[in-house]
């Protein structure tokens, strides 16, 4: 049977198409979900797409850290046991969650957005950098840990942060390379991620044996 095919009932149709737009889910696998939603109650679709819909409209994100939350703020940065002198900065959401899972970080977070990257139209002003900036302006900030995918855009915005925060009494730091070059954050094990944040080294002290 073609994947591409249409089923014998166009609402069948529909609903693989839009499975299908997920990301790693083919029609093949789509058609599966569907036949199984198909096979299971009524409320099993139901609570699913309820929840849907729930979270795309009940979930905001934190005007602080930039986090999913479901208040205006998110538990990490209200929560009075994170250590609130420390920050490590994130690309994406999902790279909160990899940190968190180490159990190595107890401060809080910046999550940017997203990388600089001009090929694909990125550039400073698209990311959260100046709330960065900000944040460590009103002083209780001590520590900025660039916690970014170690790629060329991920380094680029590595320095372009430091270069932003060179006026102001903060120490900023990186990731010891424990990771290899290219890898994501999100698909490293937790116990090298773990050190590589307990390891972590001055930015400025990298940058210069680059050079």
């Amino acid at each position: 049977m073609s994947l591409n095919q249409s089923y014998n009932s166009p609402l069948l149709d529909a609903a693989v198409s839009e499975l299908a737009k997920l990301p790693g889910v083919g029609r093949k696998t789509a058609l599966r979900l569907a036949l199984h939603l198909l096979r299971k109650d009524k409320e099993t679709a139901l609570s699913l797409g309820n929840a849907i819909i729930e979270m795309r409209e009940g979930i905001r994100y934190c005007k602080i850290c930039h986090n999913i939350t479901d208040e205006d703020v998110c538990p990490i940065c209200s929560s009075p046991r994170r250590d609130r002198t420390s920050v490590c900065v994130v690309e994406n959401v999902k790279d909160v969650l990899t940190i968190e899972a180490t159990h190595e970080h107890s401060g809080l977070y910046h999550v940017l957005g997203g990388l600089i990257s001009p090929l694909d139209g990125i550039s400073p002003a698209d990311l959260e950098i100046d709330s960065l900036v900000s944040r460590v302006e009103e002083g209780e900030v001590k520590e900025v840990i660039l916690a970014l995918n170690p790629t060329m855009e991920g380094d680029t915005t590595n320095f372009y942060i430091y270069r932003k925060l060179l006026h102001l009494p903060v120490k900023v730091t990186m990731l010891a390379r424990g990771l290899s070059i290219g890898n994501e954050l999100e698909y490293t094990d937790e116990l090298t991620l773990g050190r590589s944040i307990l390891n972590r080294v001055p930015f400025s002290e990298t940058f210069h044996r680059e050079d």
